[in-house]
């Protein structure tokens, strides 16, 4: 391991609270929220077990940090019901609807503008 792998290994947990493992050297039994959720699991509510660090010098903290979790602790990912689903279609809508003409326009709006590039696009013939 180099200098900067060295920062990063602290198995005992004695430098930053908790065990602290370099970049890519996780050691097996431990996973991140993304690797779990491949794997259709969830952290289920317990406490991060370590964390992994990679030391970077244009970050202004210094380094990126990745939370680990106890695989044999994760449980289930729970499924989604028809009230999620009814939900979640409800938000999509919301986000697809445009706010000066009321229409779907399929695709979801920019935050940015609000309103759908045909309203844009009139808005921007009428000031001209």
């Amino acid at each position: 391991m180099g200098a900067a792998y060295a920062k990063c290994y602290d198995p005992t947990g004695a430098r930053y609270g908790i065990p602290t493992y370099p970049w890519k050297y996780a050691p097996d039994g431990l996973a991140t929220r993304r690797q779990l959720r491949a794997r259709g699991l969830r952290p289920g509510g317990q406490p991060i077990a370590a964390q992994l660090m990679l030391r970077h010098r244009g970050r202004k903290g210094g380094a990126l940090v990745a939370y680990l979790y106890r695989v044999d602790r994760a449980l289930p990912v729970r499924p989604m019901t028809s009230r999620k689903w009814g939900a979640l279609a409800l938000a999509m809508l919301a986000r697809r609807t445009c706010r000066s003409c009321a229409l779907d326009v399929g695709y979801c709006i920019p935050r940015s503008h609000g309103i759908c590039g045909a309203c844009i696009a009139a808005q921007e013939q009428s000031a001209a």
